[in-house]
């Protein structure tokens, strides 16, 4: 039988991350205990412990205008992250958000132009656009209906899981898409494995 084109791979085998590699930088080393410290005995990240190190992290960031990263949100995020379907992130799938979120957070801090913490309907455009979604107007209506508050405003924390969503339905649209010719065709099974796990 041929597997479903949404169906997970296995994931790369583990490899310990206690020893670096000398290929490794300086930088790669500090990261691996960084994920070690996070993610504890099972080395892979929970919605819980993803929950913990992003609300203390903007807890230090009083620019950041945000209600906090709520469980909902988190278990969002780690489904759509989850690649090989294990309920948790594990190194590579953690390392692909950490450095997205540390890369869209220096984007949120540039459009927040007023310096009122969040980021104005007027300013979302290019703010997802900087961050590599151009979107058109009415998707971008819908965005901001379902993710910002009754002003328009979007806050921190709601901004990264749009983000986070977004990256993964433009992944998981390319992977589907085998042909390059932008349009994708899906069965039930599948239609409801892409948007019931996310």
């Amino acid at each position: 039988k041929s597997q479903s084109a949404l169906e997970k791979k296995s994931p790369p085998p583990r490899r310990p991350y206690t020893y670096a590699d000398q290929s490794e930088s300086d930088e790669e080393r500090q990261f691996c205990k960084v994920f070690q410290q996070i993610a504890g005995d099972d080395m892979e990240v929970s919605p819980n412990e993803l929950m913990n190190i992003l609300n203390r992290i903007i807890s230090k960031h009083q620019d950041l205008k945000t209600d906090g990263f709520s469980i909902e949100s988190c278990r969002s995020m780690v489904a759509v992250m989850d690649s090989d379907s294990t309920g948790k992130l594990g190194f590579h799938e953690f390392k692909h958000l950490w450095n997205n979120i540390k890369k869209w957070q220096g984007i949120y801090k540039s459009y927040d132009a007023d310096r009122s913490g969040v980021i104005g309907a007027d300013e979302l455009p290019k703010a997802f656009t900087a961050a590599g979604f151009p979107l058109n107007d009415q998707l971008f209506q819908m965005i901001i209906r379902r993710y910002s508050d009754e002003n328009g405003n979007m806050d921190f924390d709601n901004y990264i899981g749009c983000l986070v969503r977004l990256d993964a339905m433009c992944r998981a649209f390319k992977t589907l898409d085998k042909d390059n010719n932008g349009s994708i065709q899906v069965n039930i099974q599948e239609w409801l494995q892409l948007t019931m796990y996310s």
